[in-house]
């Protein structure tokens, strides 16, 4: 994955690079197609202003004024008709030059060899110290014919590209100003849609669509933000849903004790009618101390692990203290309990753990069918051990197994069976808390099975 740091400095890196190149063609292109040309034709009216004061002048030092002019800053050659030659200035370092063009010059023509240097050269040309590079013109003097090649040396055309470097200098400011705003709203977008998204979700819509398909570190926070609002919006689905099942939880057994109540203030009932009021009533208030308990256990497990007071334990003795203890429970429906617990000792909360089997427990018992039956055992690892509670009750279907460990989620939507619909969540966390891993294996109208397993030592 490429991280926004190094994609950052590609693309900056890039931009400079893109824009060097970019603006040394637009510089080649207004070299070749106007300075160059502009460079040619000043070039030769100064040789031929050389060569008409030469010939205006006959009593003139030709060597001096040619060494005049070449201290001004210019290269010199001359040749005349019978192949005398001489240099003045700066040293060319490429002196070819071929006949036909030295005889085409003696013959009276203008040789433009500024103007058709090789296209190739780029705007290095203007440096290129050869004596083709040069402007030859012809003249006589004392009756002799000659060819005059001249240009002006490196240091009087470092004066005379000024003008390009400015303008080299103009166009990479300018296409780097406009790679930069490019590549920043490309780099800004997602940035952008990410703050888009934020205000959307604080104004409760969680239906945000970002561009997760990036490699890089805005594509990973992409990701997590998706991510986090499904979860935002999952915990205000569970939140309605807590406040109603809370409120149904709640008033119904205080209606039901508001009820029975009144029913007490009537003097006209029998000893064996109020004795069933109270019974209820008791019955009520146990639902609700049940459902505060539950509440405020909950509460104690998110708030830190702190709650957790691990030591070592026989947990097949726990577990077997606890079907005991439920043995009216199951007798009454007539179920047929079996199990097989060996003795293992693990280290962990007993009172927490305790919490997780009484659930899965009680939980068995309730929705499983008149006659039907539990097996619960317990099997040992190497490094941790596995109970499972099987049950033939009345099983769950797929989509109830999802949501089996959320808060107050019911498969029992009805609420034909007492419950508050904690108890798994309690279950759940406790594990979570033991570095354990709970599963469940169920089939509607045909059981289910829910298969813990613990760390020995954790």
């Amino acid at each position: 994955m490429k991280t926004l740091y190094v994609k950052f400095i590609v693309i900056t890196i890039g931009i400079m690079v893109l824009s060097s190149i970019f603006s040394f063609l637009i510089s080649n292109t207004y070299y070749q197609q106007v300075l160059k040309p502009e460079n040619d034709e000043k070039i030769t009216k100064i040789a031929q202003s050389v060569s008409t004061y030469i010939e205006e002048h006959p009593k003139l030092d030709l060597e001096e004024h040619l060494d005049h002019i070449s201290s001004v800053g210019y290269q010199i050659y001359l040749i005349n008709d019978v192949g005398e030659e001489a240099f003045w200035g700066a040293a060319f370092r490429d002196k070819s030059l071929s006949p036909s063009t030295i005889k085409a010059v003696l013959n009276g023509n203008t040789y433009h060899g500024i103007l058709n240097f090789p296209q190739e050269t780029f705007v290095t040309g203007f440096f290129a110290n050869e004596l083709k590079n040069t402007i030859g013109v012809p003249f006589t003097h004392d009756e002799k014919n000659y060819a005059l090649f001249i240009r002006p040396d490196i240091k009087l055309l470092f004066n005379e590209m000024h003008l390009l470097f400015a303008w080299l200098l103009l166009f990479t400011i300018l296409l780097s100003i406009i790679l930069v705003l490019f590549s920043t709203k490309y780099l800004v977008k997602p940035i952008s849609k990410l703050t888009t998204a934020t205000k959307s979700l604080s104004n409760g819509d969680f239906n945000v669509e970002l561009d997760i398909t990036r490699h890089d570190e805005l594509g990973a926070l992409s990701n997590s933000f998706l991510r986090m609002a499904r979860k935002l919006e999952q915990a205000d689905d569970v939140r309605k849903e807590f406040i109603s099942n809370i409120s149904h939880d709640i008033q119904s057994p205080l209606s039901n004790i508001k009820g029975y109540t009144k029913l007490l203030e009537n003097e006209s009932i029998t000893v064996e009618e109020r004795g069933q009021y109270v019974s209820i009533i008791h019955d009520e208030i146990r639902r609700l101390s049940n459902l505060t308990k539950q509440l405020l256990l909950l509460a104690s497990l998110d708030r830190s692990d702190d709650i957790v007071k691990k030591k070592a334990f026989n947990v097949s003795e726990q577990i077997k203290e606890l079907i005991r203890n439920y043995q009216w429970q199951v007798s009454e429906k007539g179920i047929m309990l079996s199990y097989s617990l060996p003795d293992v000792n693990i280290i962990g909360d007993p009172s927490l753990l305790n919490n997780v089997w009484d659930n899965l427990l009680t939980n068995a018992i309730k929705y499983n069918q008149l006659d039907g039956s539990i097996e619960i055992e317990l099997e040992e690892t190497e490094d941790s051990i596995i109970v499972s509670f099987k049950d033939t009750g009345i099983g769950l279907n797929p989509s109830e197994v999802d949501r089996i460990f959320d808060r107050f989620y019911r498969a029992d939507s009805s609420r034909t069976i007492e419950g508050t619909g904690l108890g798994l969540s309690i279950v759940w966390t406790i594990i979570q808390l033991h570095e354990g891993h709970i599963q469940v294996e169920s089939i509607e109208n045909g059981g289910t099975t829910f298969i813990v397993e613990l760390p020995i030592y954790s």
